[in-house]
């Protein structure tokens, strides 16, 4: 019978063929990126987390398994692990806990900010440790030493534990999934990006990651945007995006405004899986 340890072999992902360095989006504010799809597809998708090298350091999500070796090294290139003090998890999907182990691991004298049920969500996978947790629900904050970081959850979300994170000192939003956009290329911004295919590729992903934004009261929606808009942001960081920066901030907001009265992205279906396995054995 074949190992499990041959099976996770046969079906671990492959390494990602270029490497990006972090990049500074504020004073003492990185983000880890890595970039998937580059080079093999027509279009690519960032796996973004990031680092707030403070008084009082703080990780937030830690990237995925399959890109473990670069992002260690990037995120520990700019803060020692014994200086971590805080790990911000906005949500528990793999892109974003991928990495939580090892984390606490070597970042000893750090605290896991999460909730109880995104602790509850992630027993399945991890063996927590609860004295080391900082239980910081939507709306709530904590003190980062320098600065206050405040919970706040983003108007598009795919998990019910998903919270995003505003630096009170630098103003930066990290919206976990929320203002995801493809790209064709490494970006830095979504600036360099066309306008058109920014837009198509912006209102794609957010309807992909909330299928249920048919069904949501316009009113209500509104106000989870308005709450985010009023912040005054001076960037918004995110996993699945470039930074978004300038007059494009207000832009993503007019954008997701609409989001209630668009229709919901359209799949991929059987016959287009057909035609990529036939594609496949015809290169082959």
């Amino acid at each position: 019978m074949t190992s499990a340890t041959t099976a996770n072999e046969t079906f671990a992902p492959l390494p990602l063929p270029f490497h990006h360095e972090p990049l500074k989006v504020a004073a003492d504010t990185y983000l880890i990126r890595a970039l998937y799809g580059e080079g093999e597809a027509p279009v690519s998708i960032y796996v973004n987390s990031m680092v707030i090298t403070g008084r009082e350091p703080v990780i937030v999500d830690t990237g995925g398994a399959g890109n473990r070796d670069n992002w260690l090294d990037d995120v520990f290139g700019l803060v020692a692990p014994t200086d971590v003090r805080w790990v911000f998890i906005s949500h528990e999907d793999h892109d974003h806990v991928g990495n939580l182990a090892q984390v606490l691991d070597l970042c000893p004298n750090a605290k896991l900010v999460t909730t109880w049920f995104q602790a509850e969500r992630l027993k399945t996978d991890y063996k927590l440790p609860i004295d080391r947790m900082r239980w910081v629900n939507d709306g709530e904050g904590f003190d980062a030493g320098d600065r206050m970081l405040y919970a706040i959850r983003p108007p598009v979300f795919d998990s019910p534990t998903t919270r995003g994170l505003y630096d009170s000192r630098s103003k930066v939003y990290w919206a976990s999934d929320a203002f995801a956009a493809p790209v064709l290329k490494a970006n830095e911004d979504v600036n360099e990006l066309d306008t058109e295919f920014w837009t198509q590729s912006f209102c794609m992903a957010q309807s992909m990651l909330s299928p249920w934004h048919t069904m949501i009261d316009e009113a209500k929606f509104n106000k989870a945007i308005d709450r985010i808009a009023e912040l005054n942001l001076s960037a918004i960081a995110a996993a699945h995006t470039p930074i978004v920066s300038g007059k494009r901030i207000n832009d993503a907001f007019d954008l997701l405004r609409k989001l209630p009265s668009q229709p919901e992205t359209q799949m991929q279906r059987q016959p287009d899986l057909e035609q990529m396995v036939a594609a496949l054995a015809a290169s082959a």
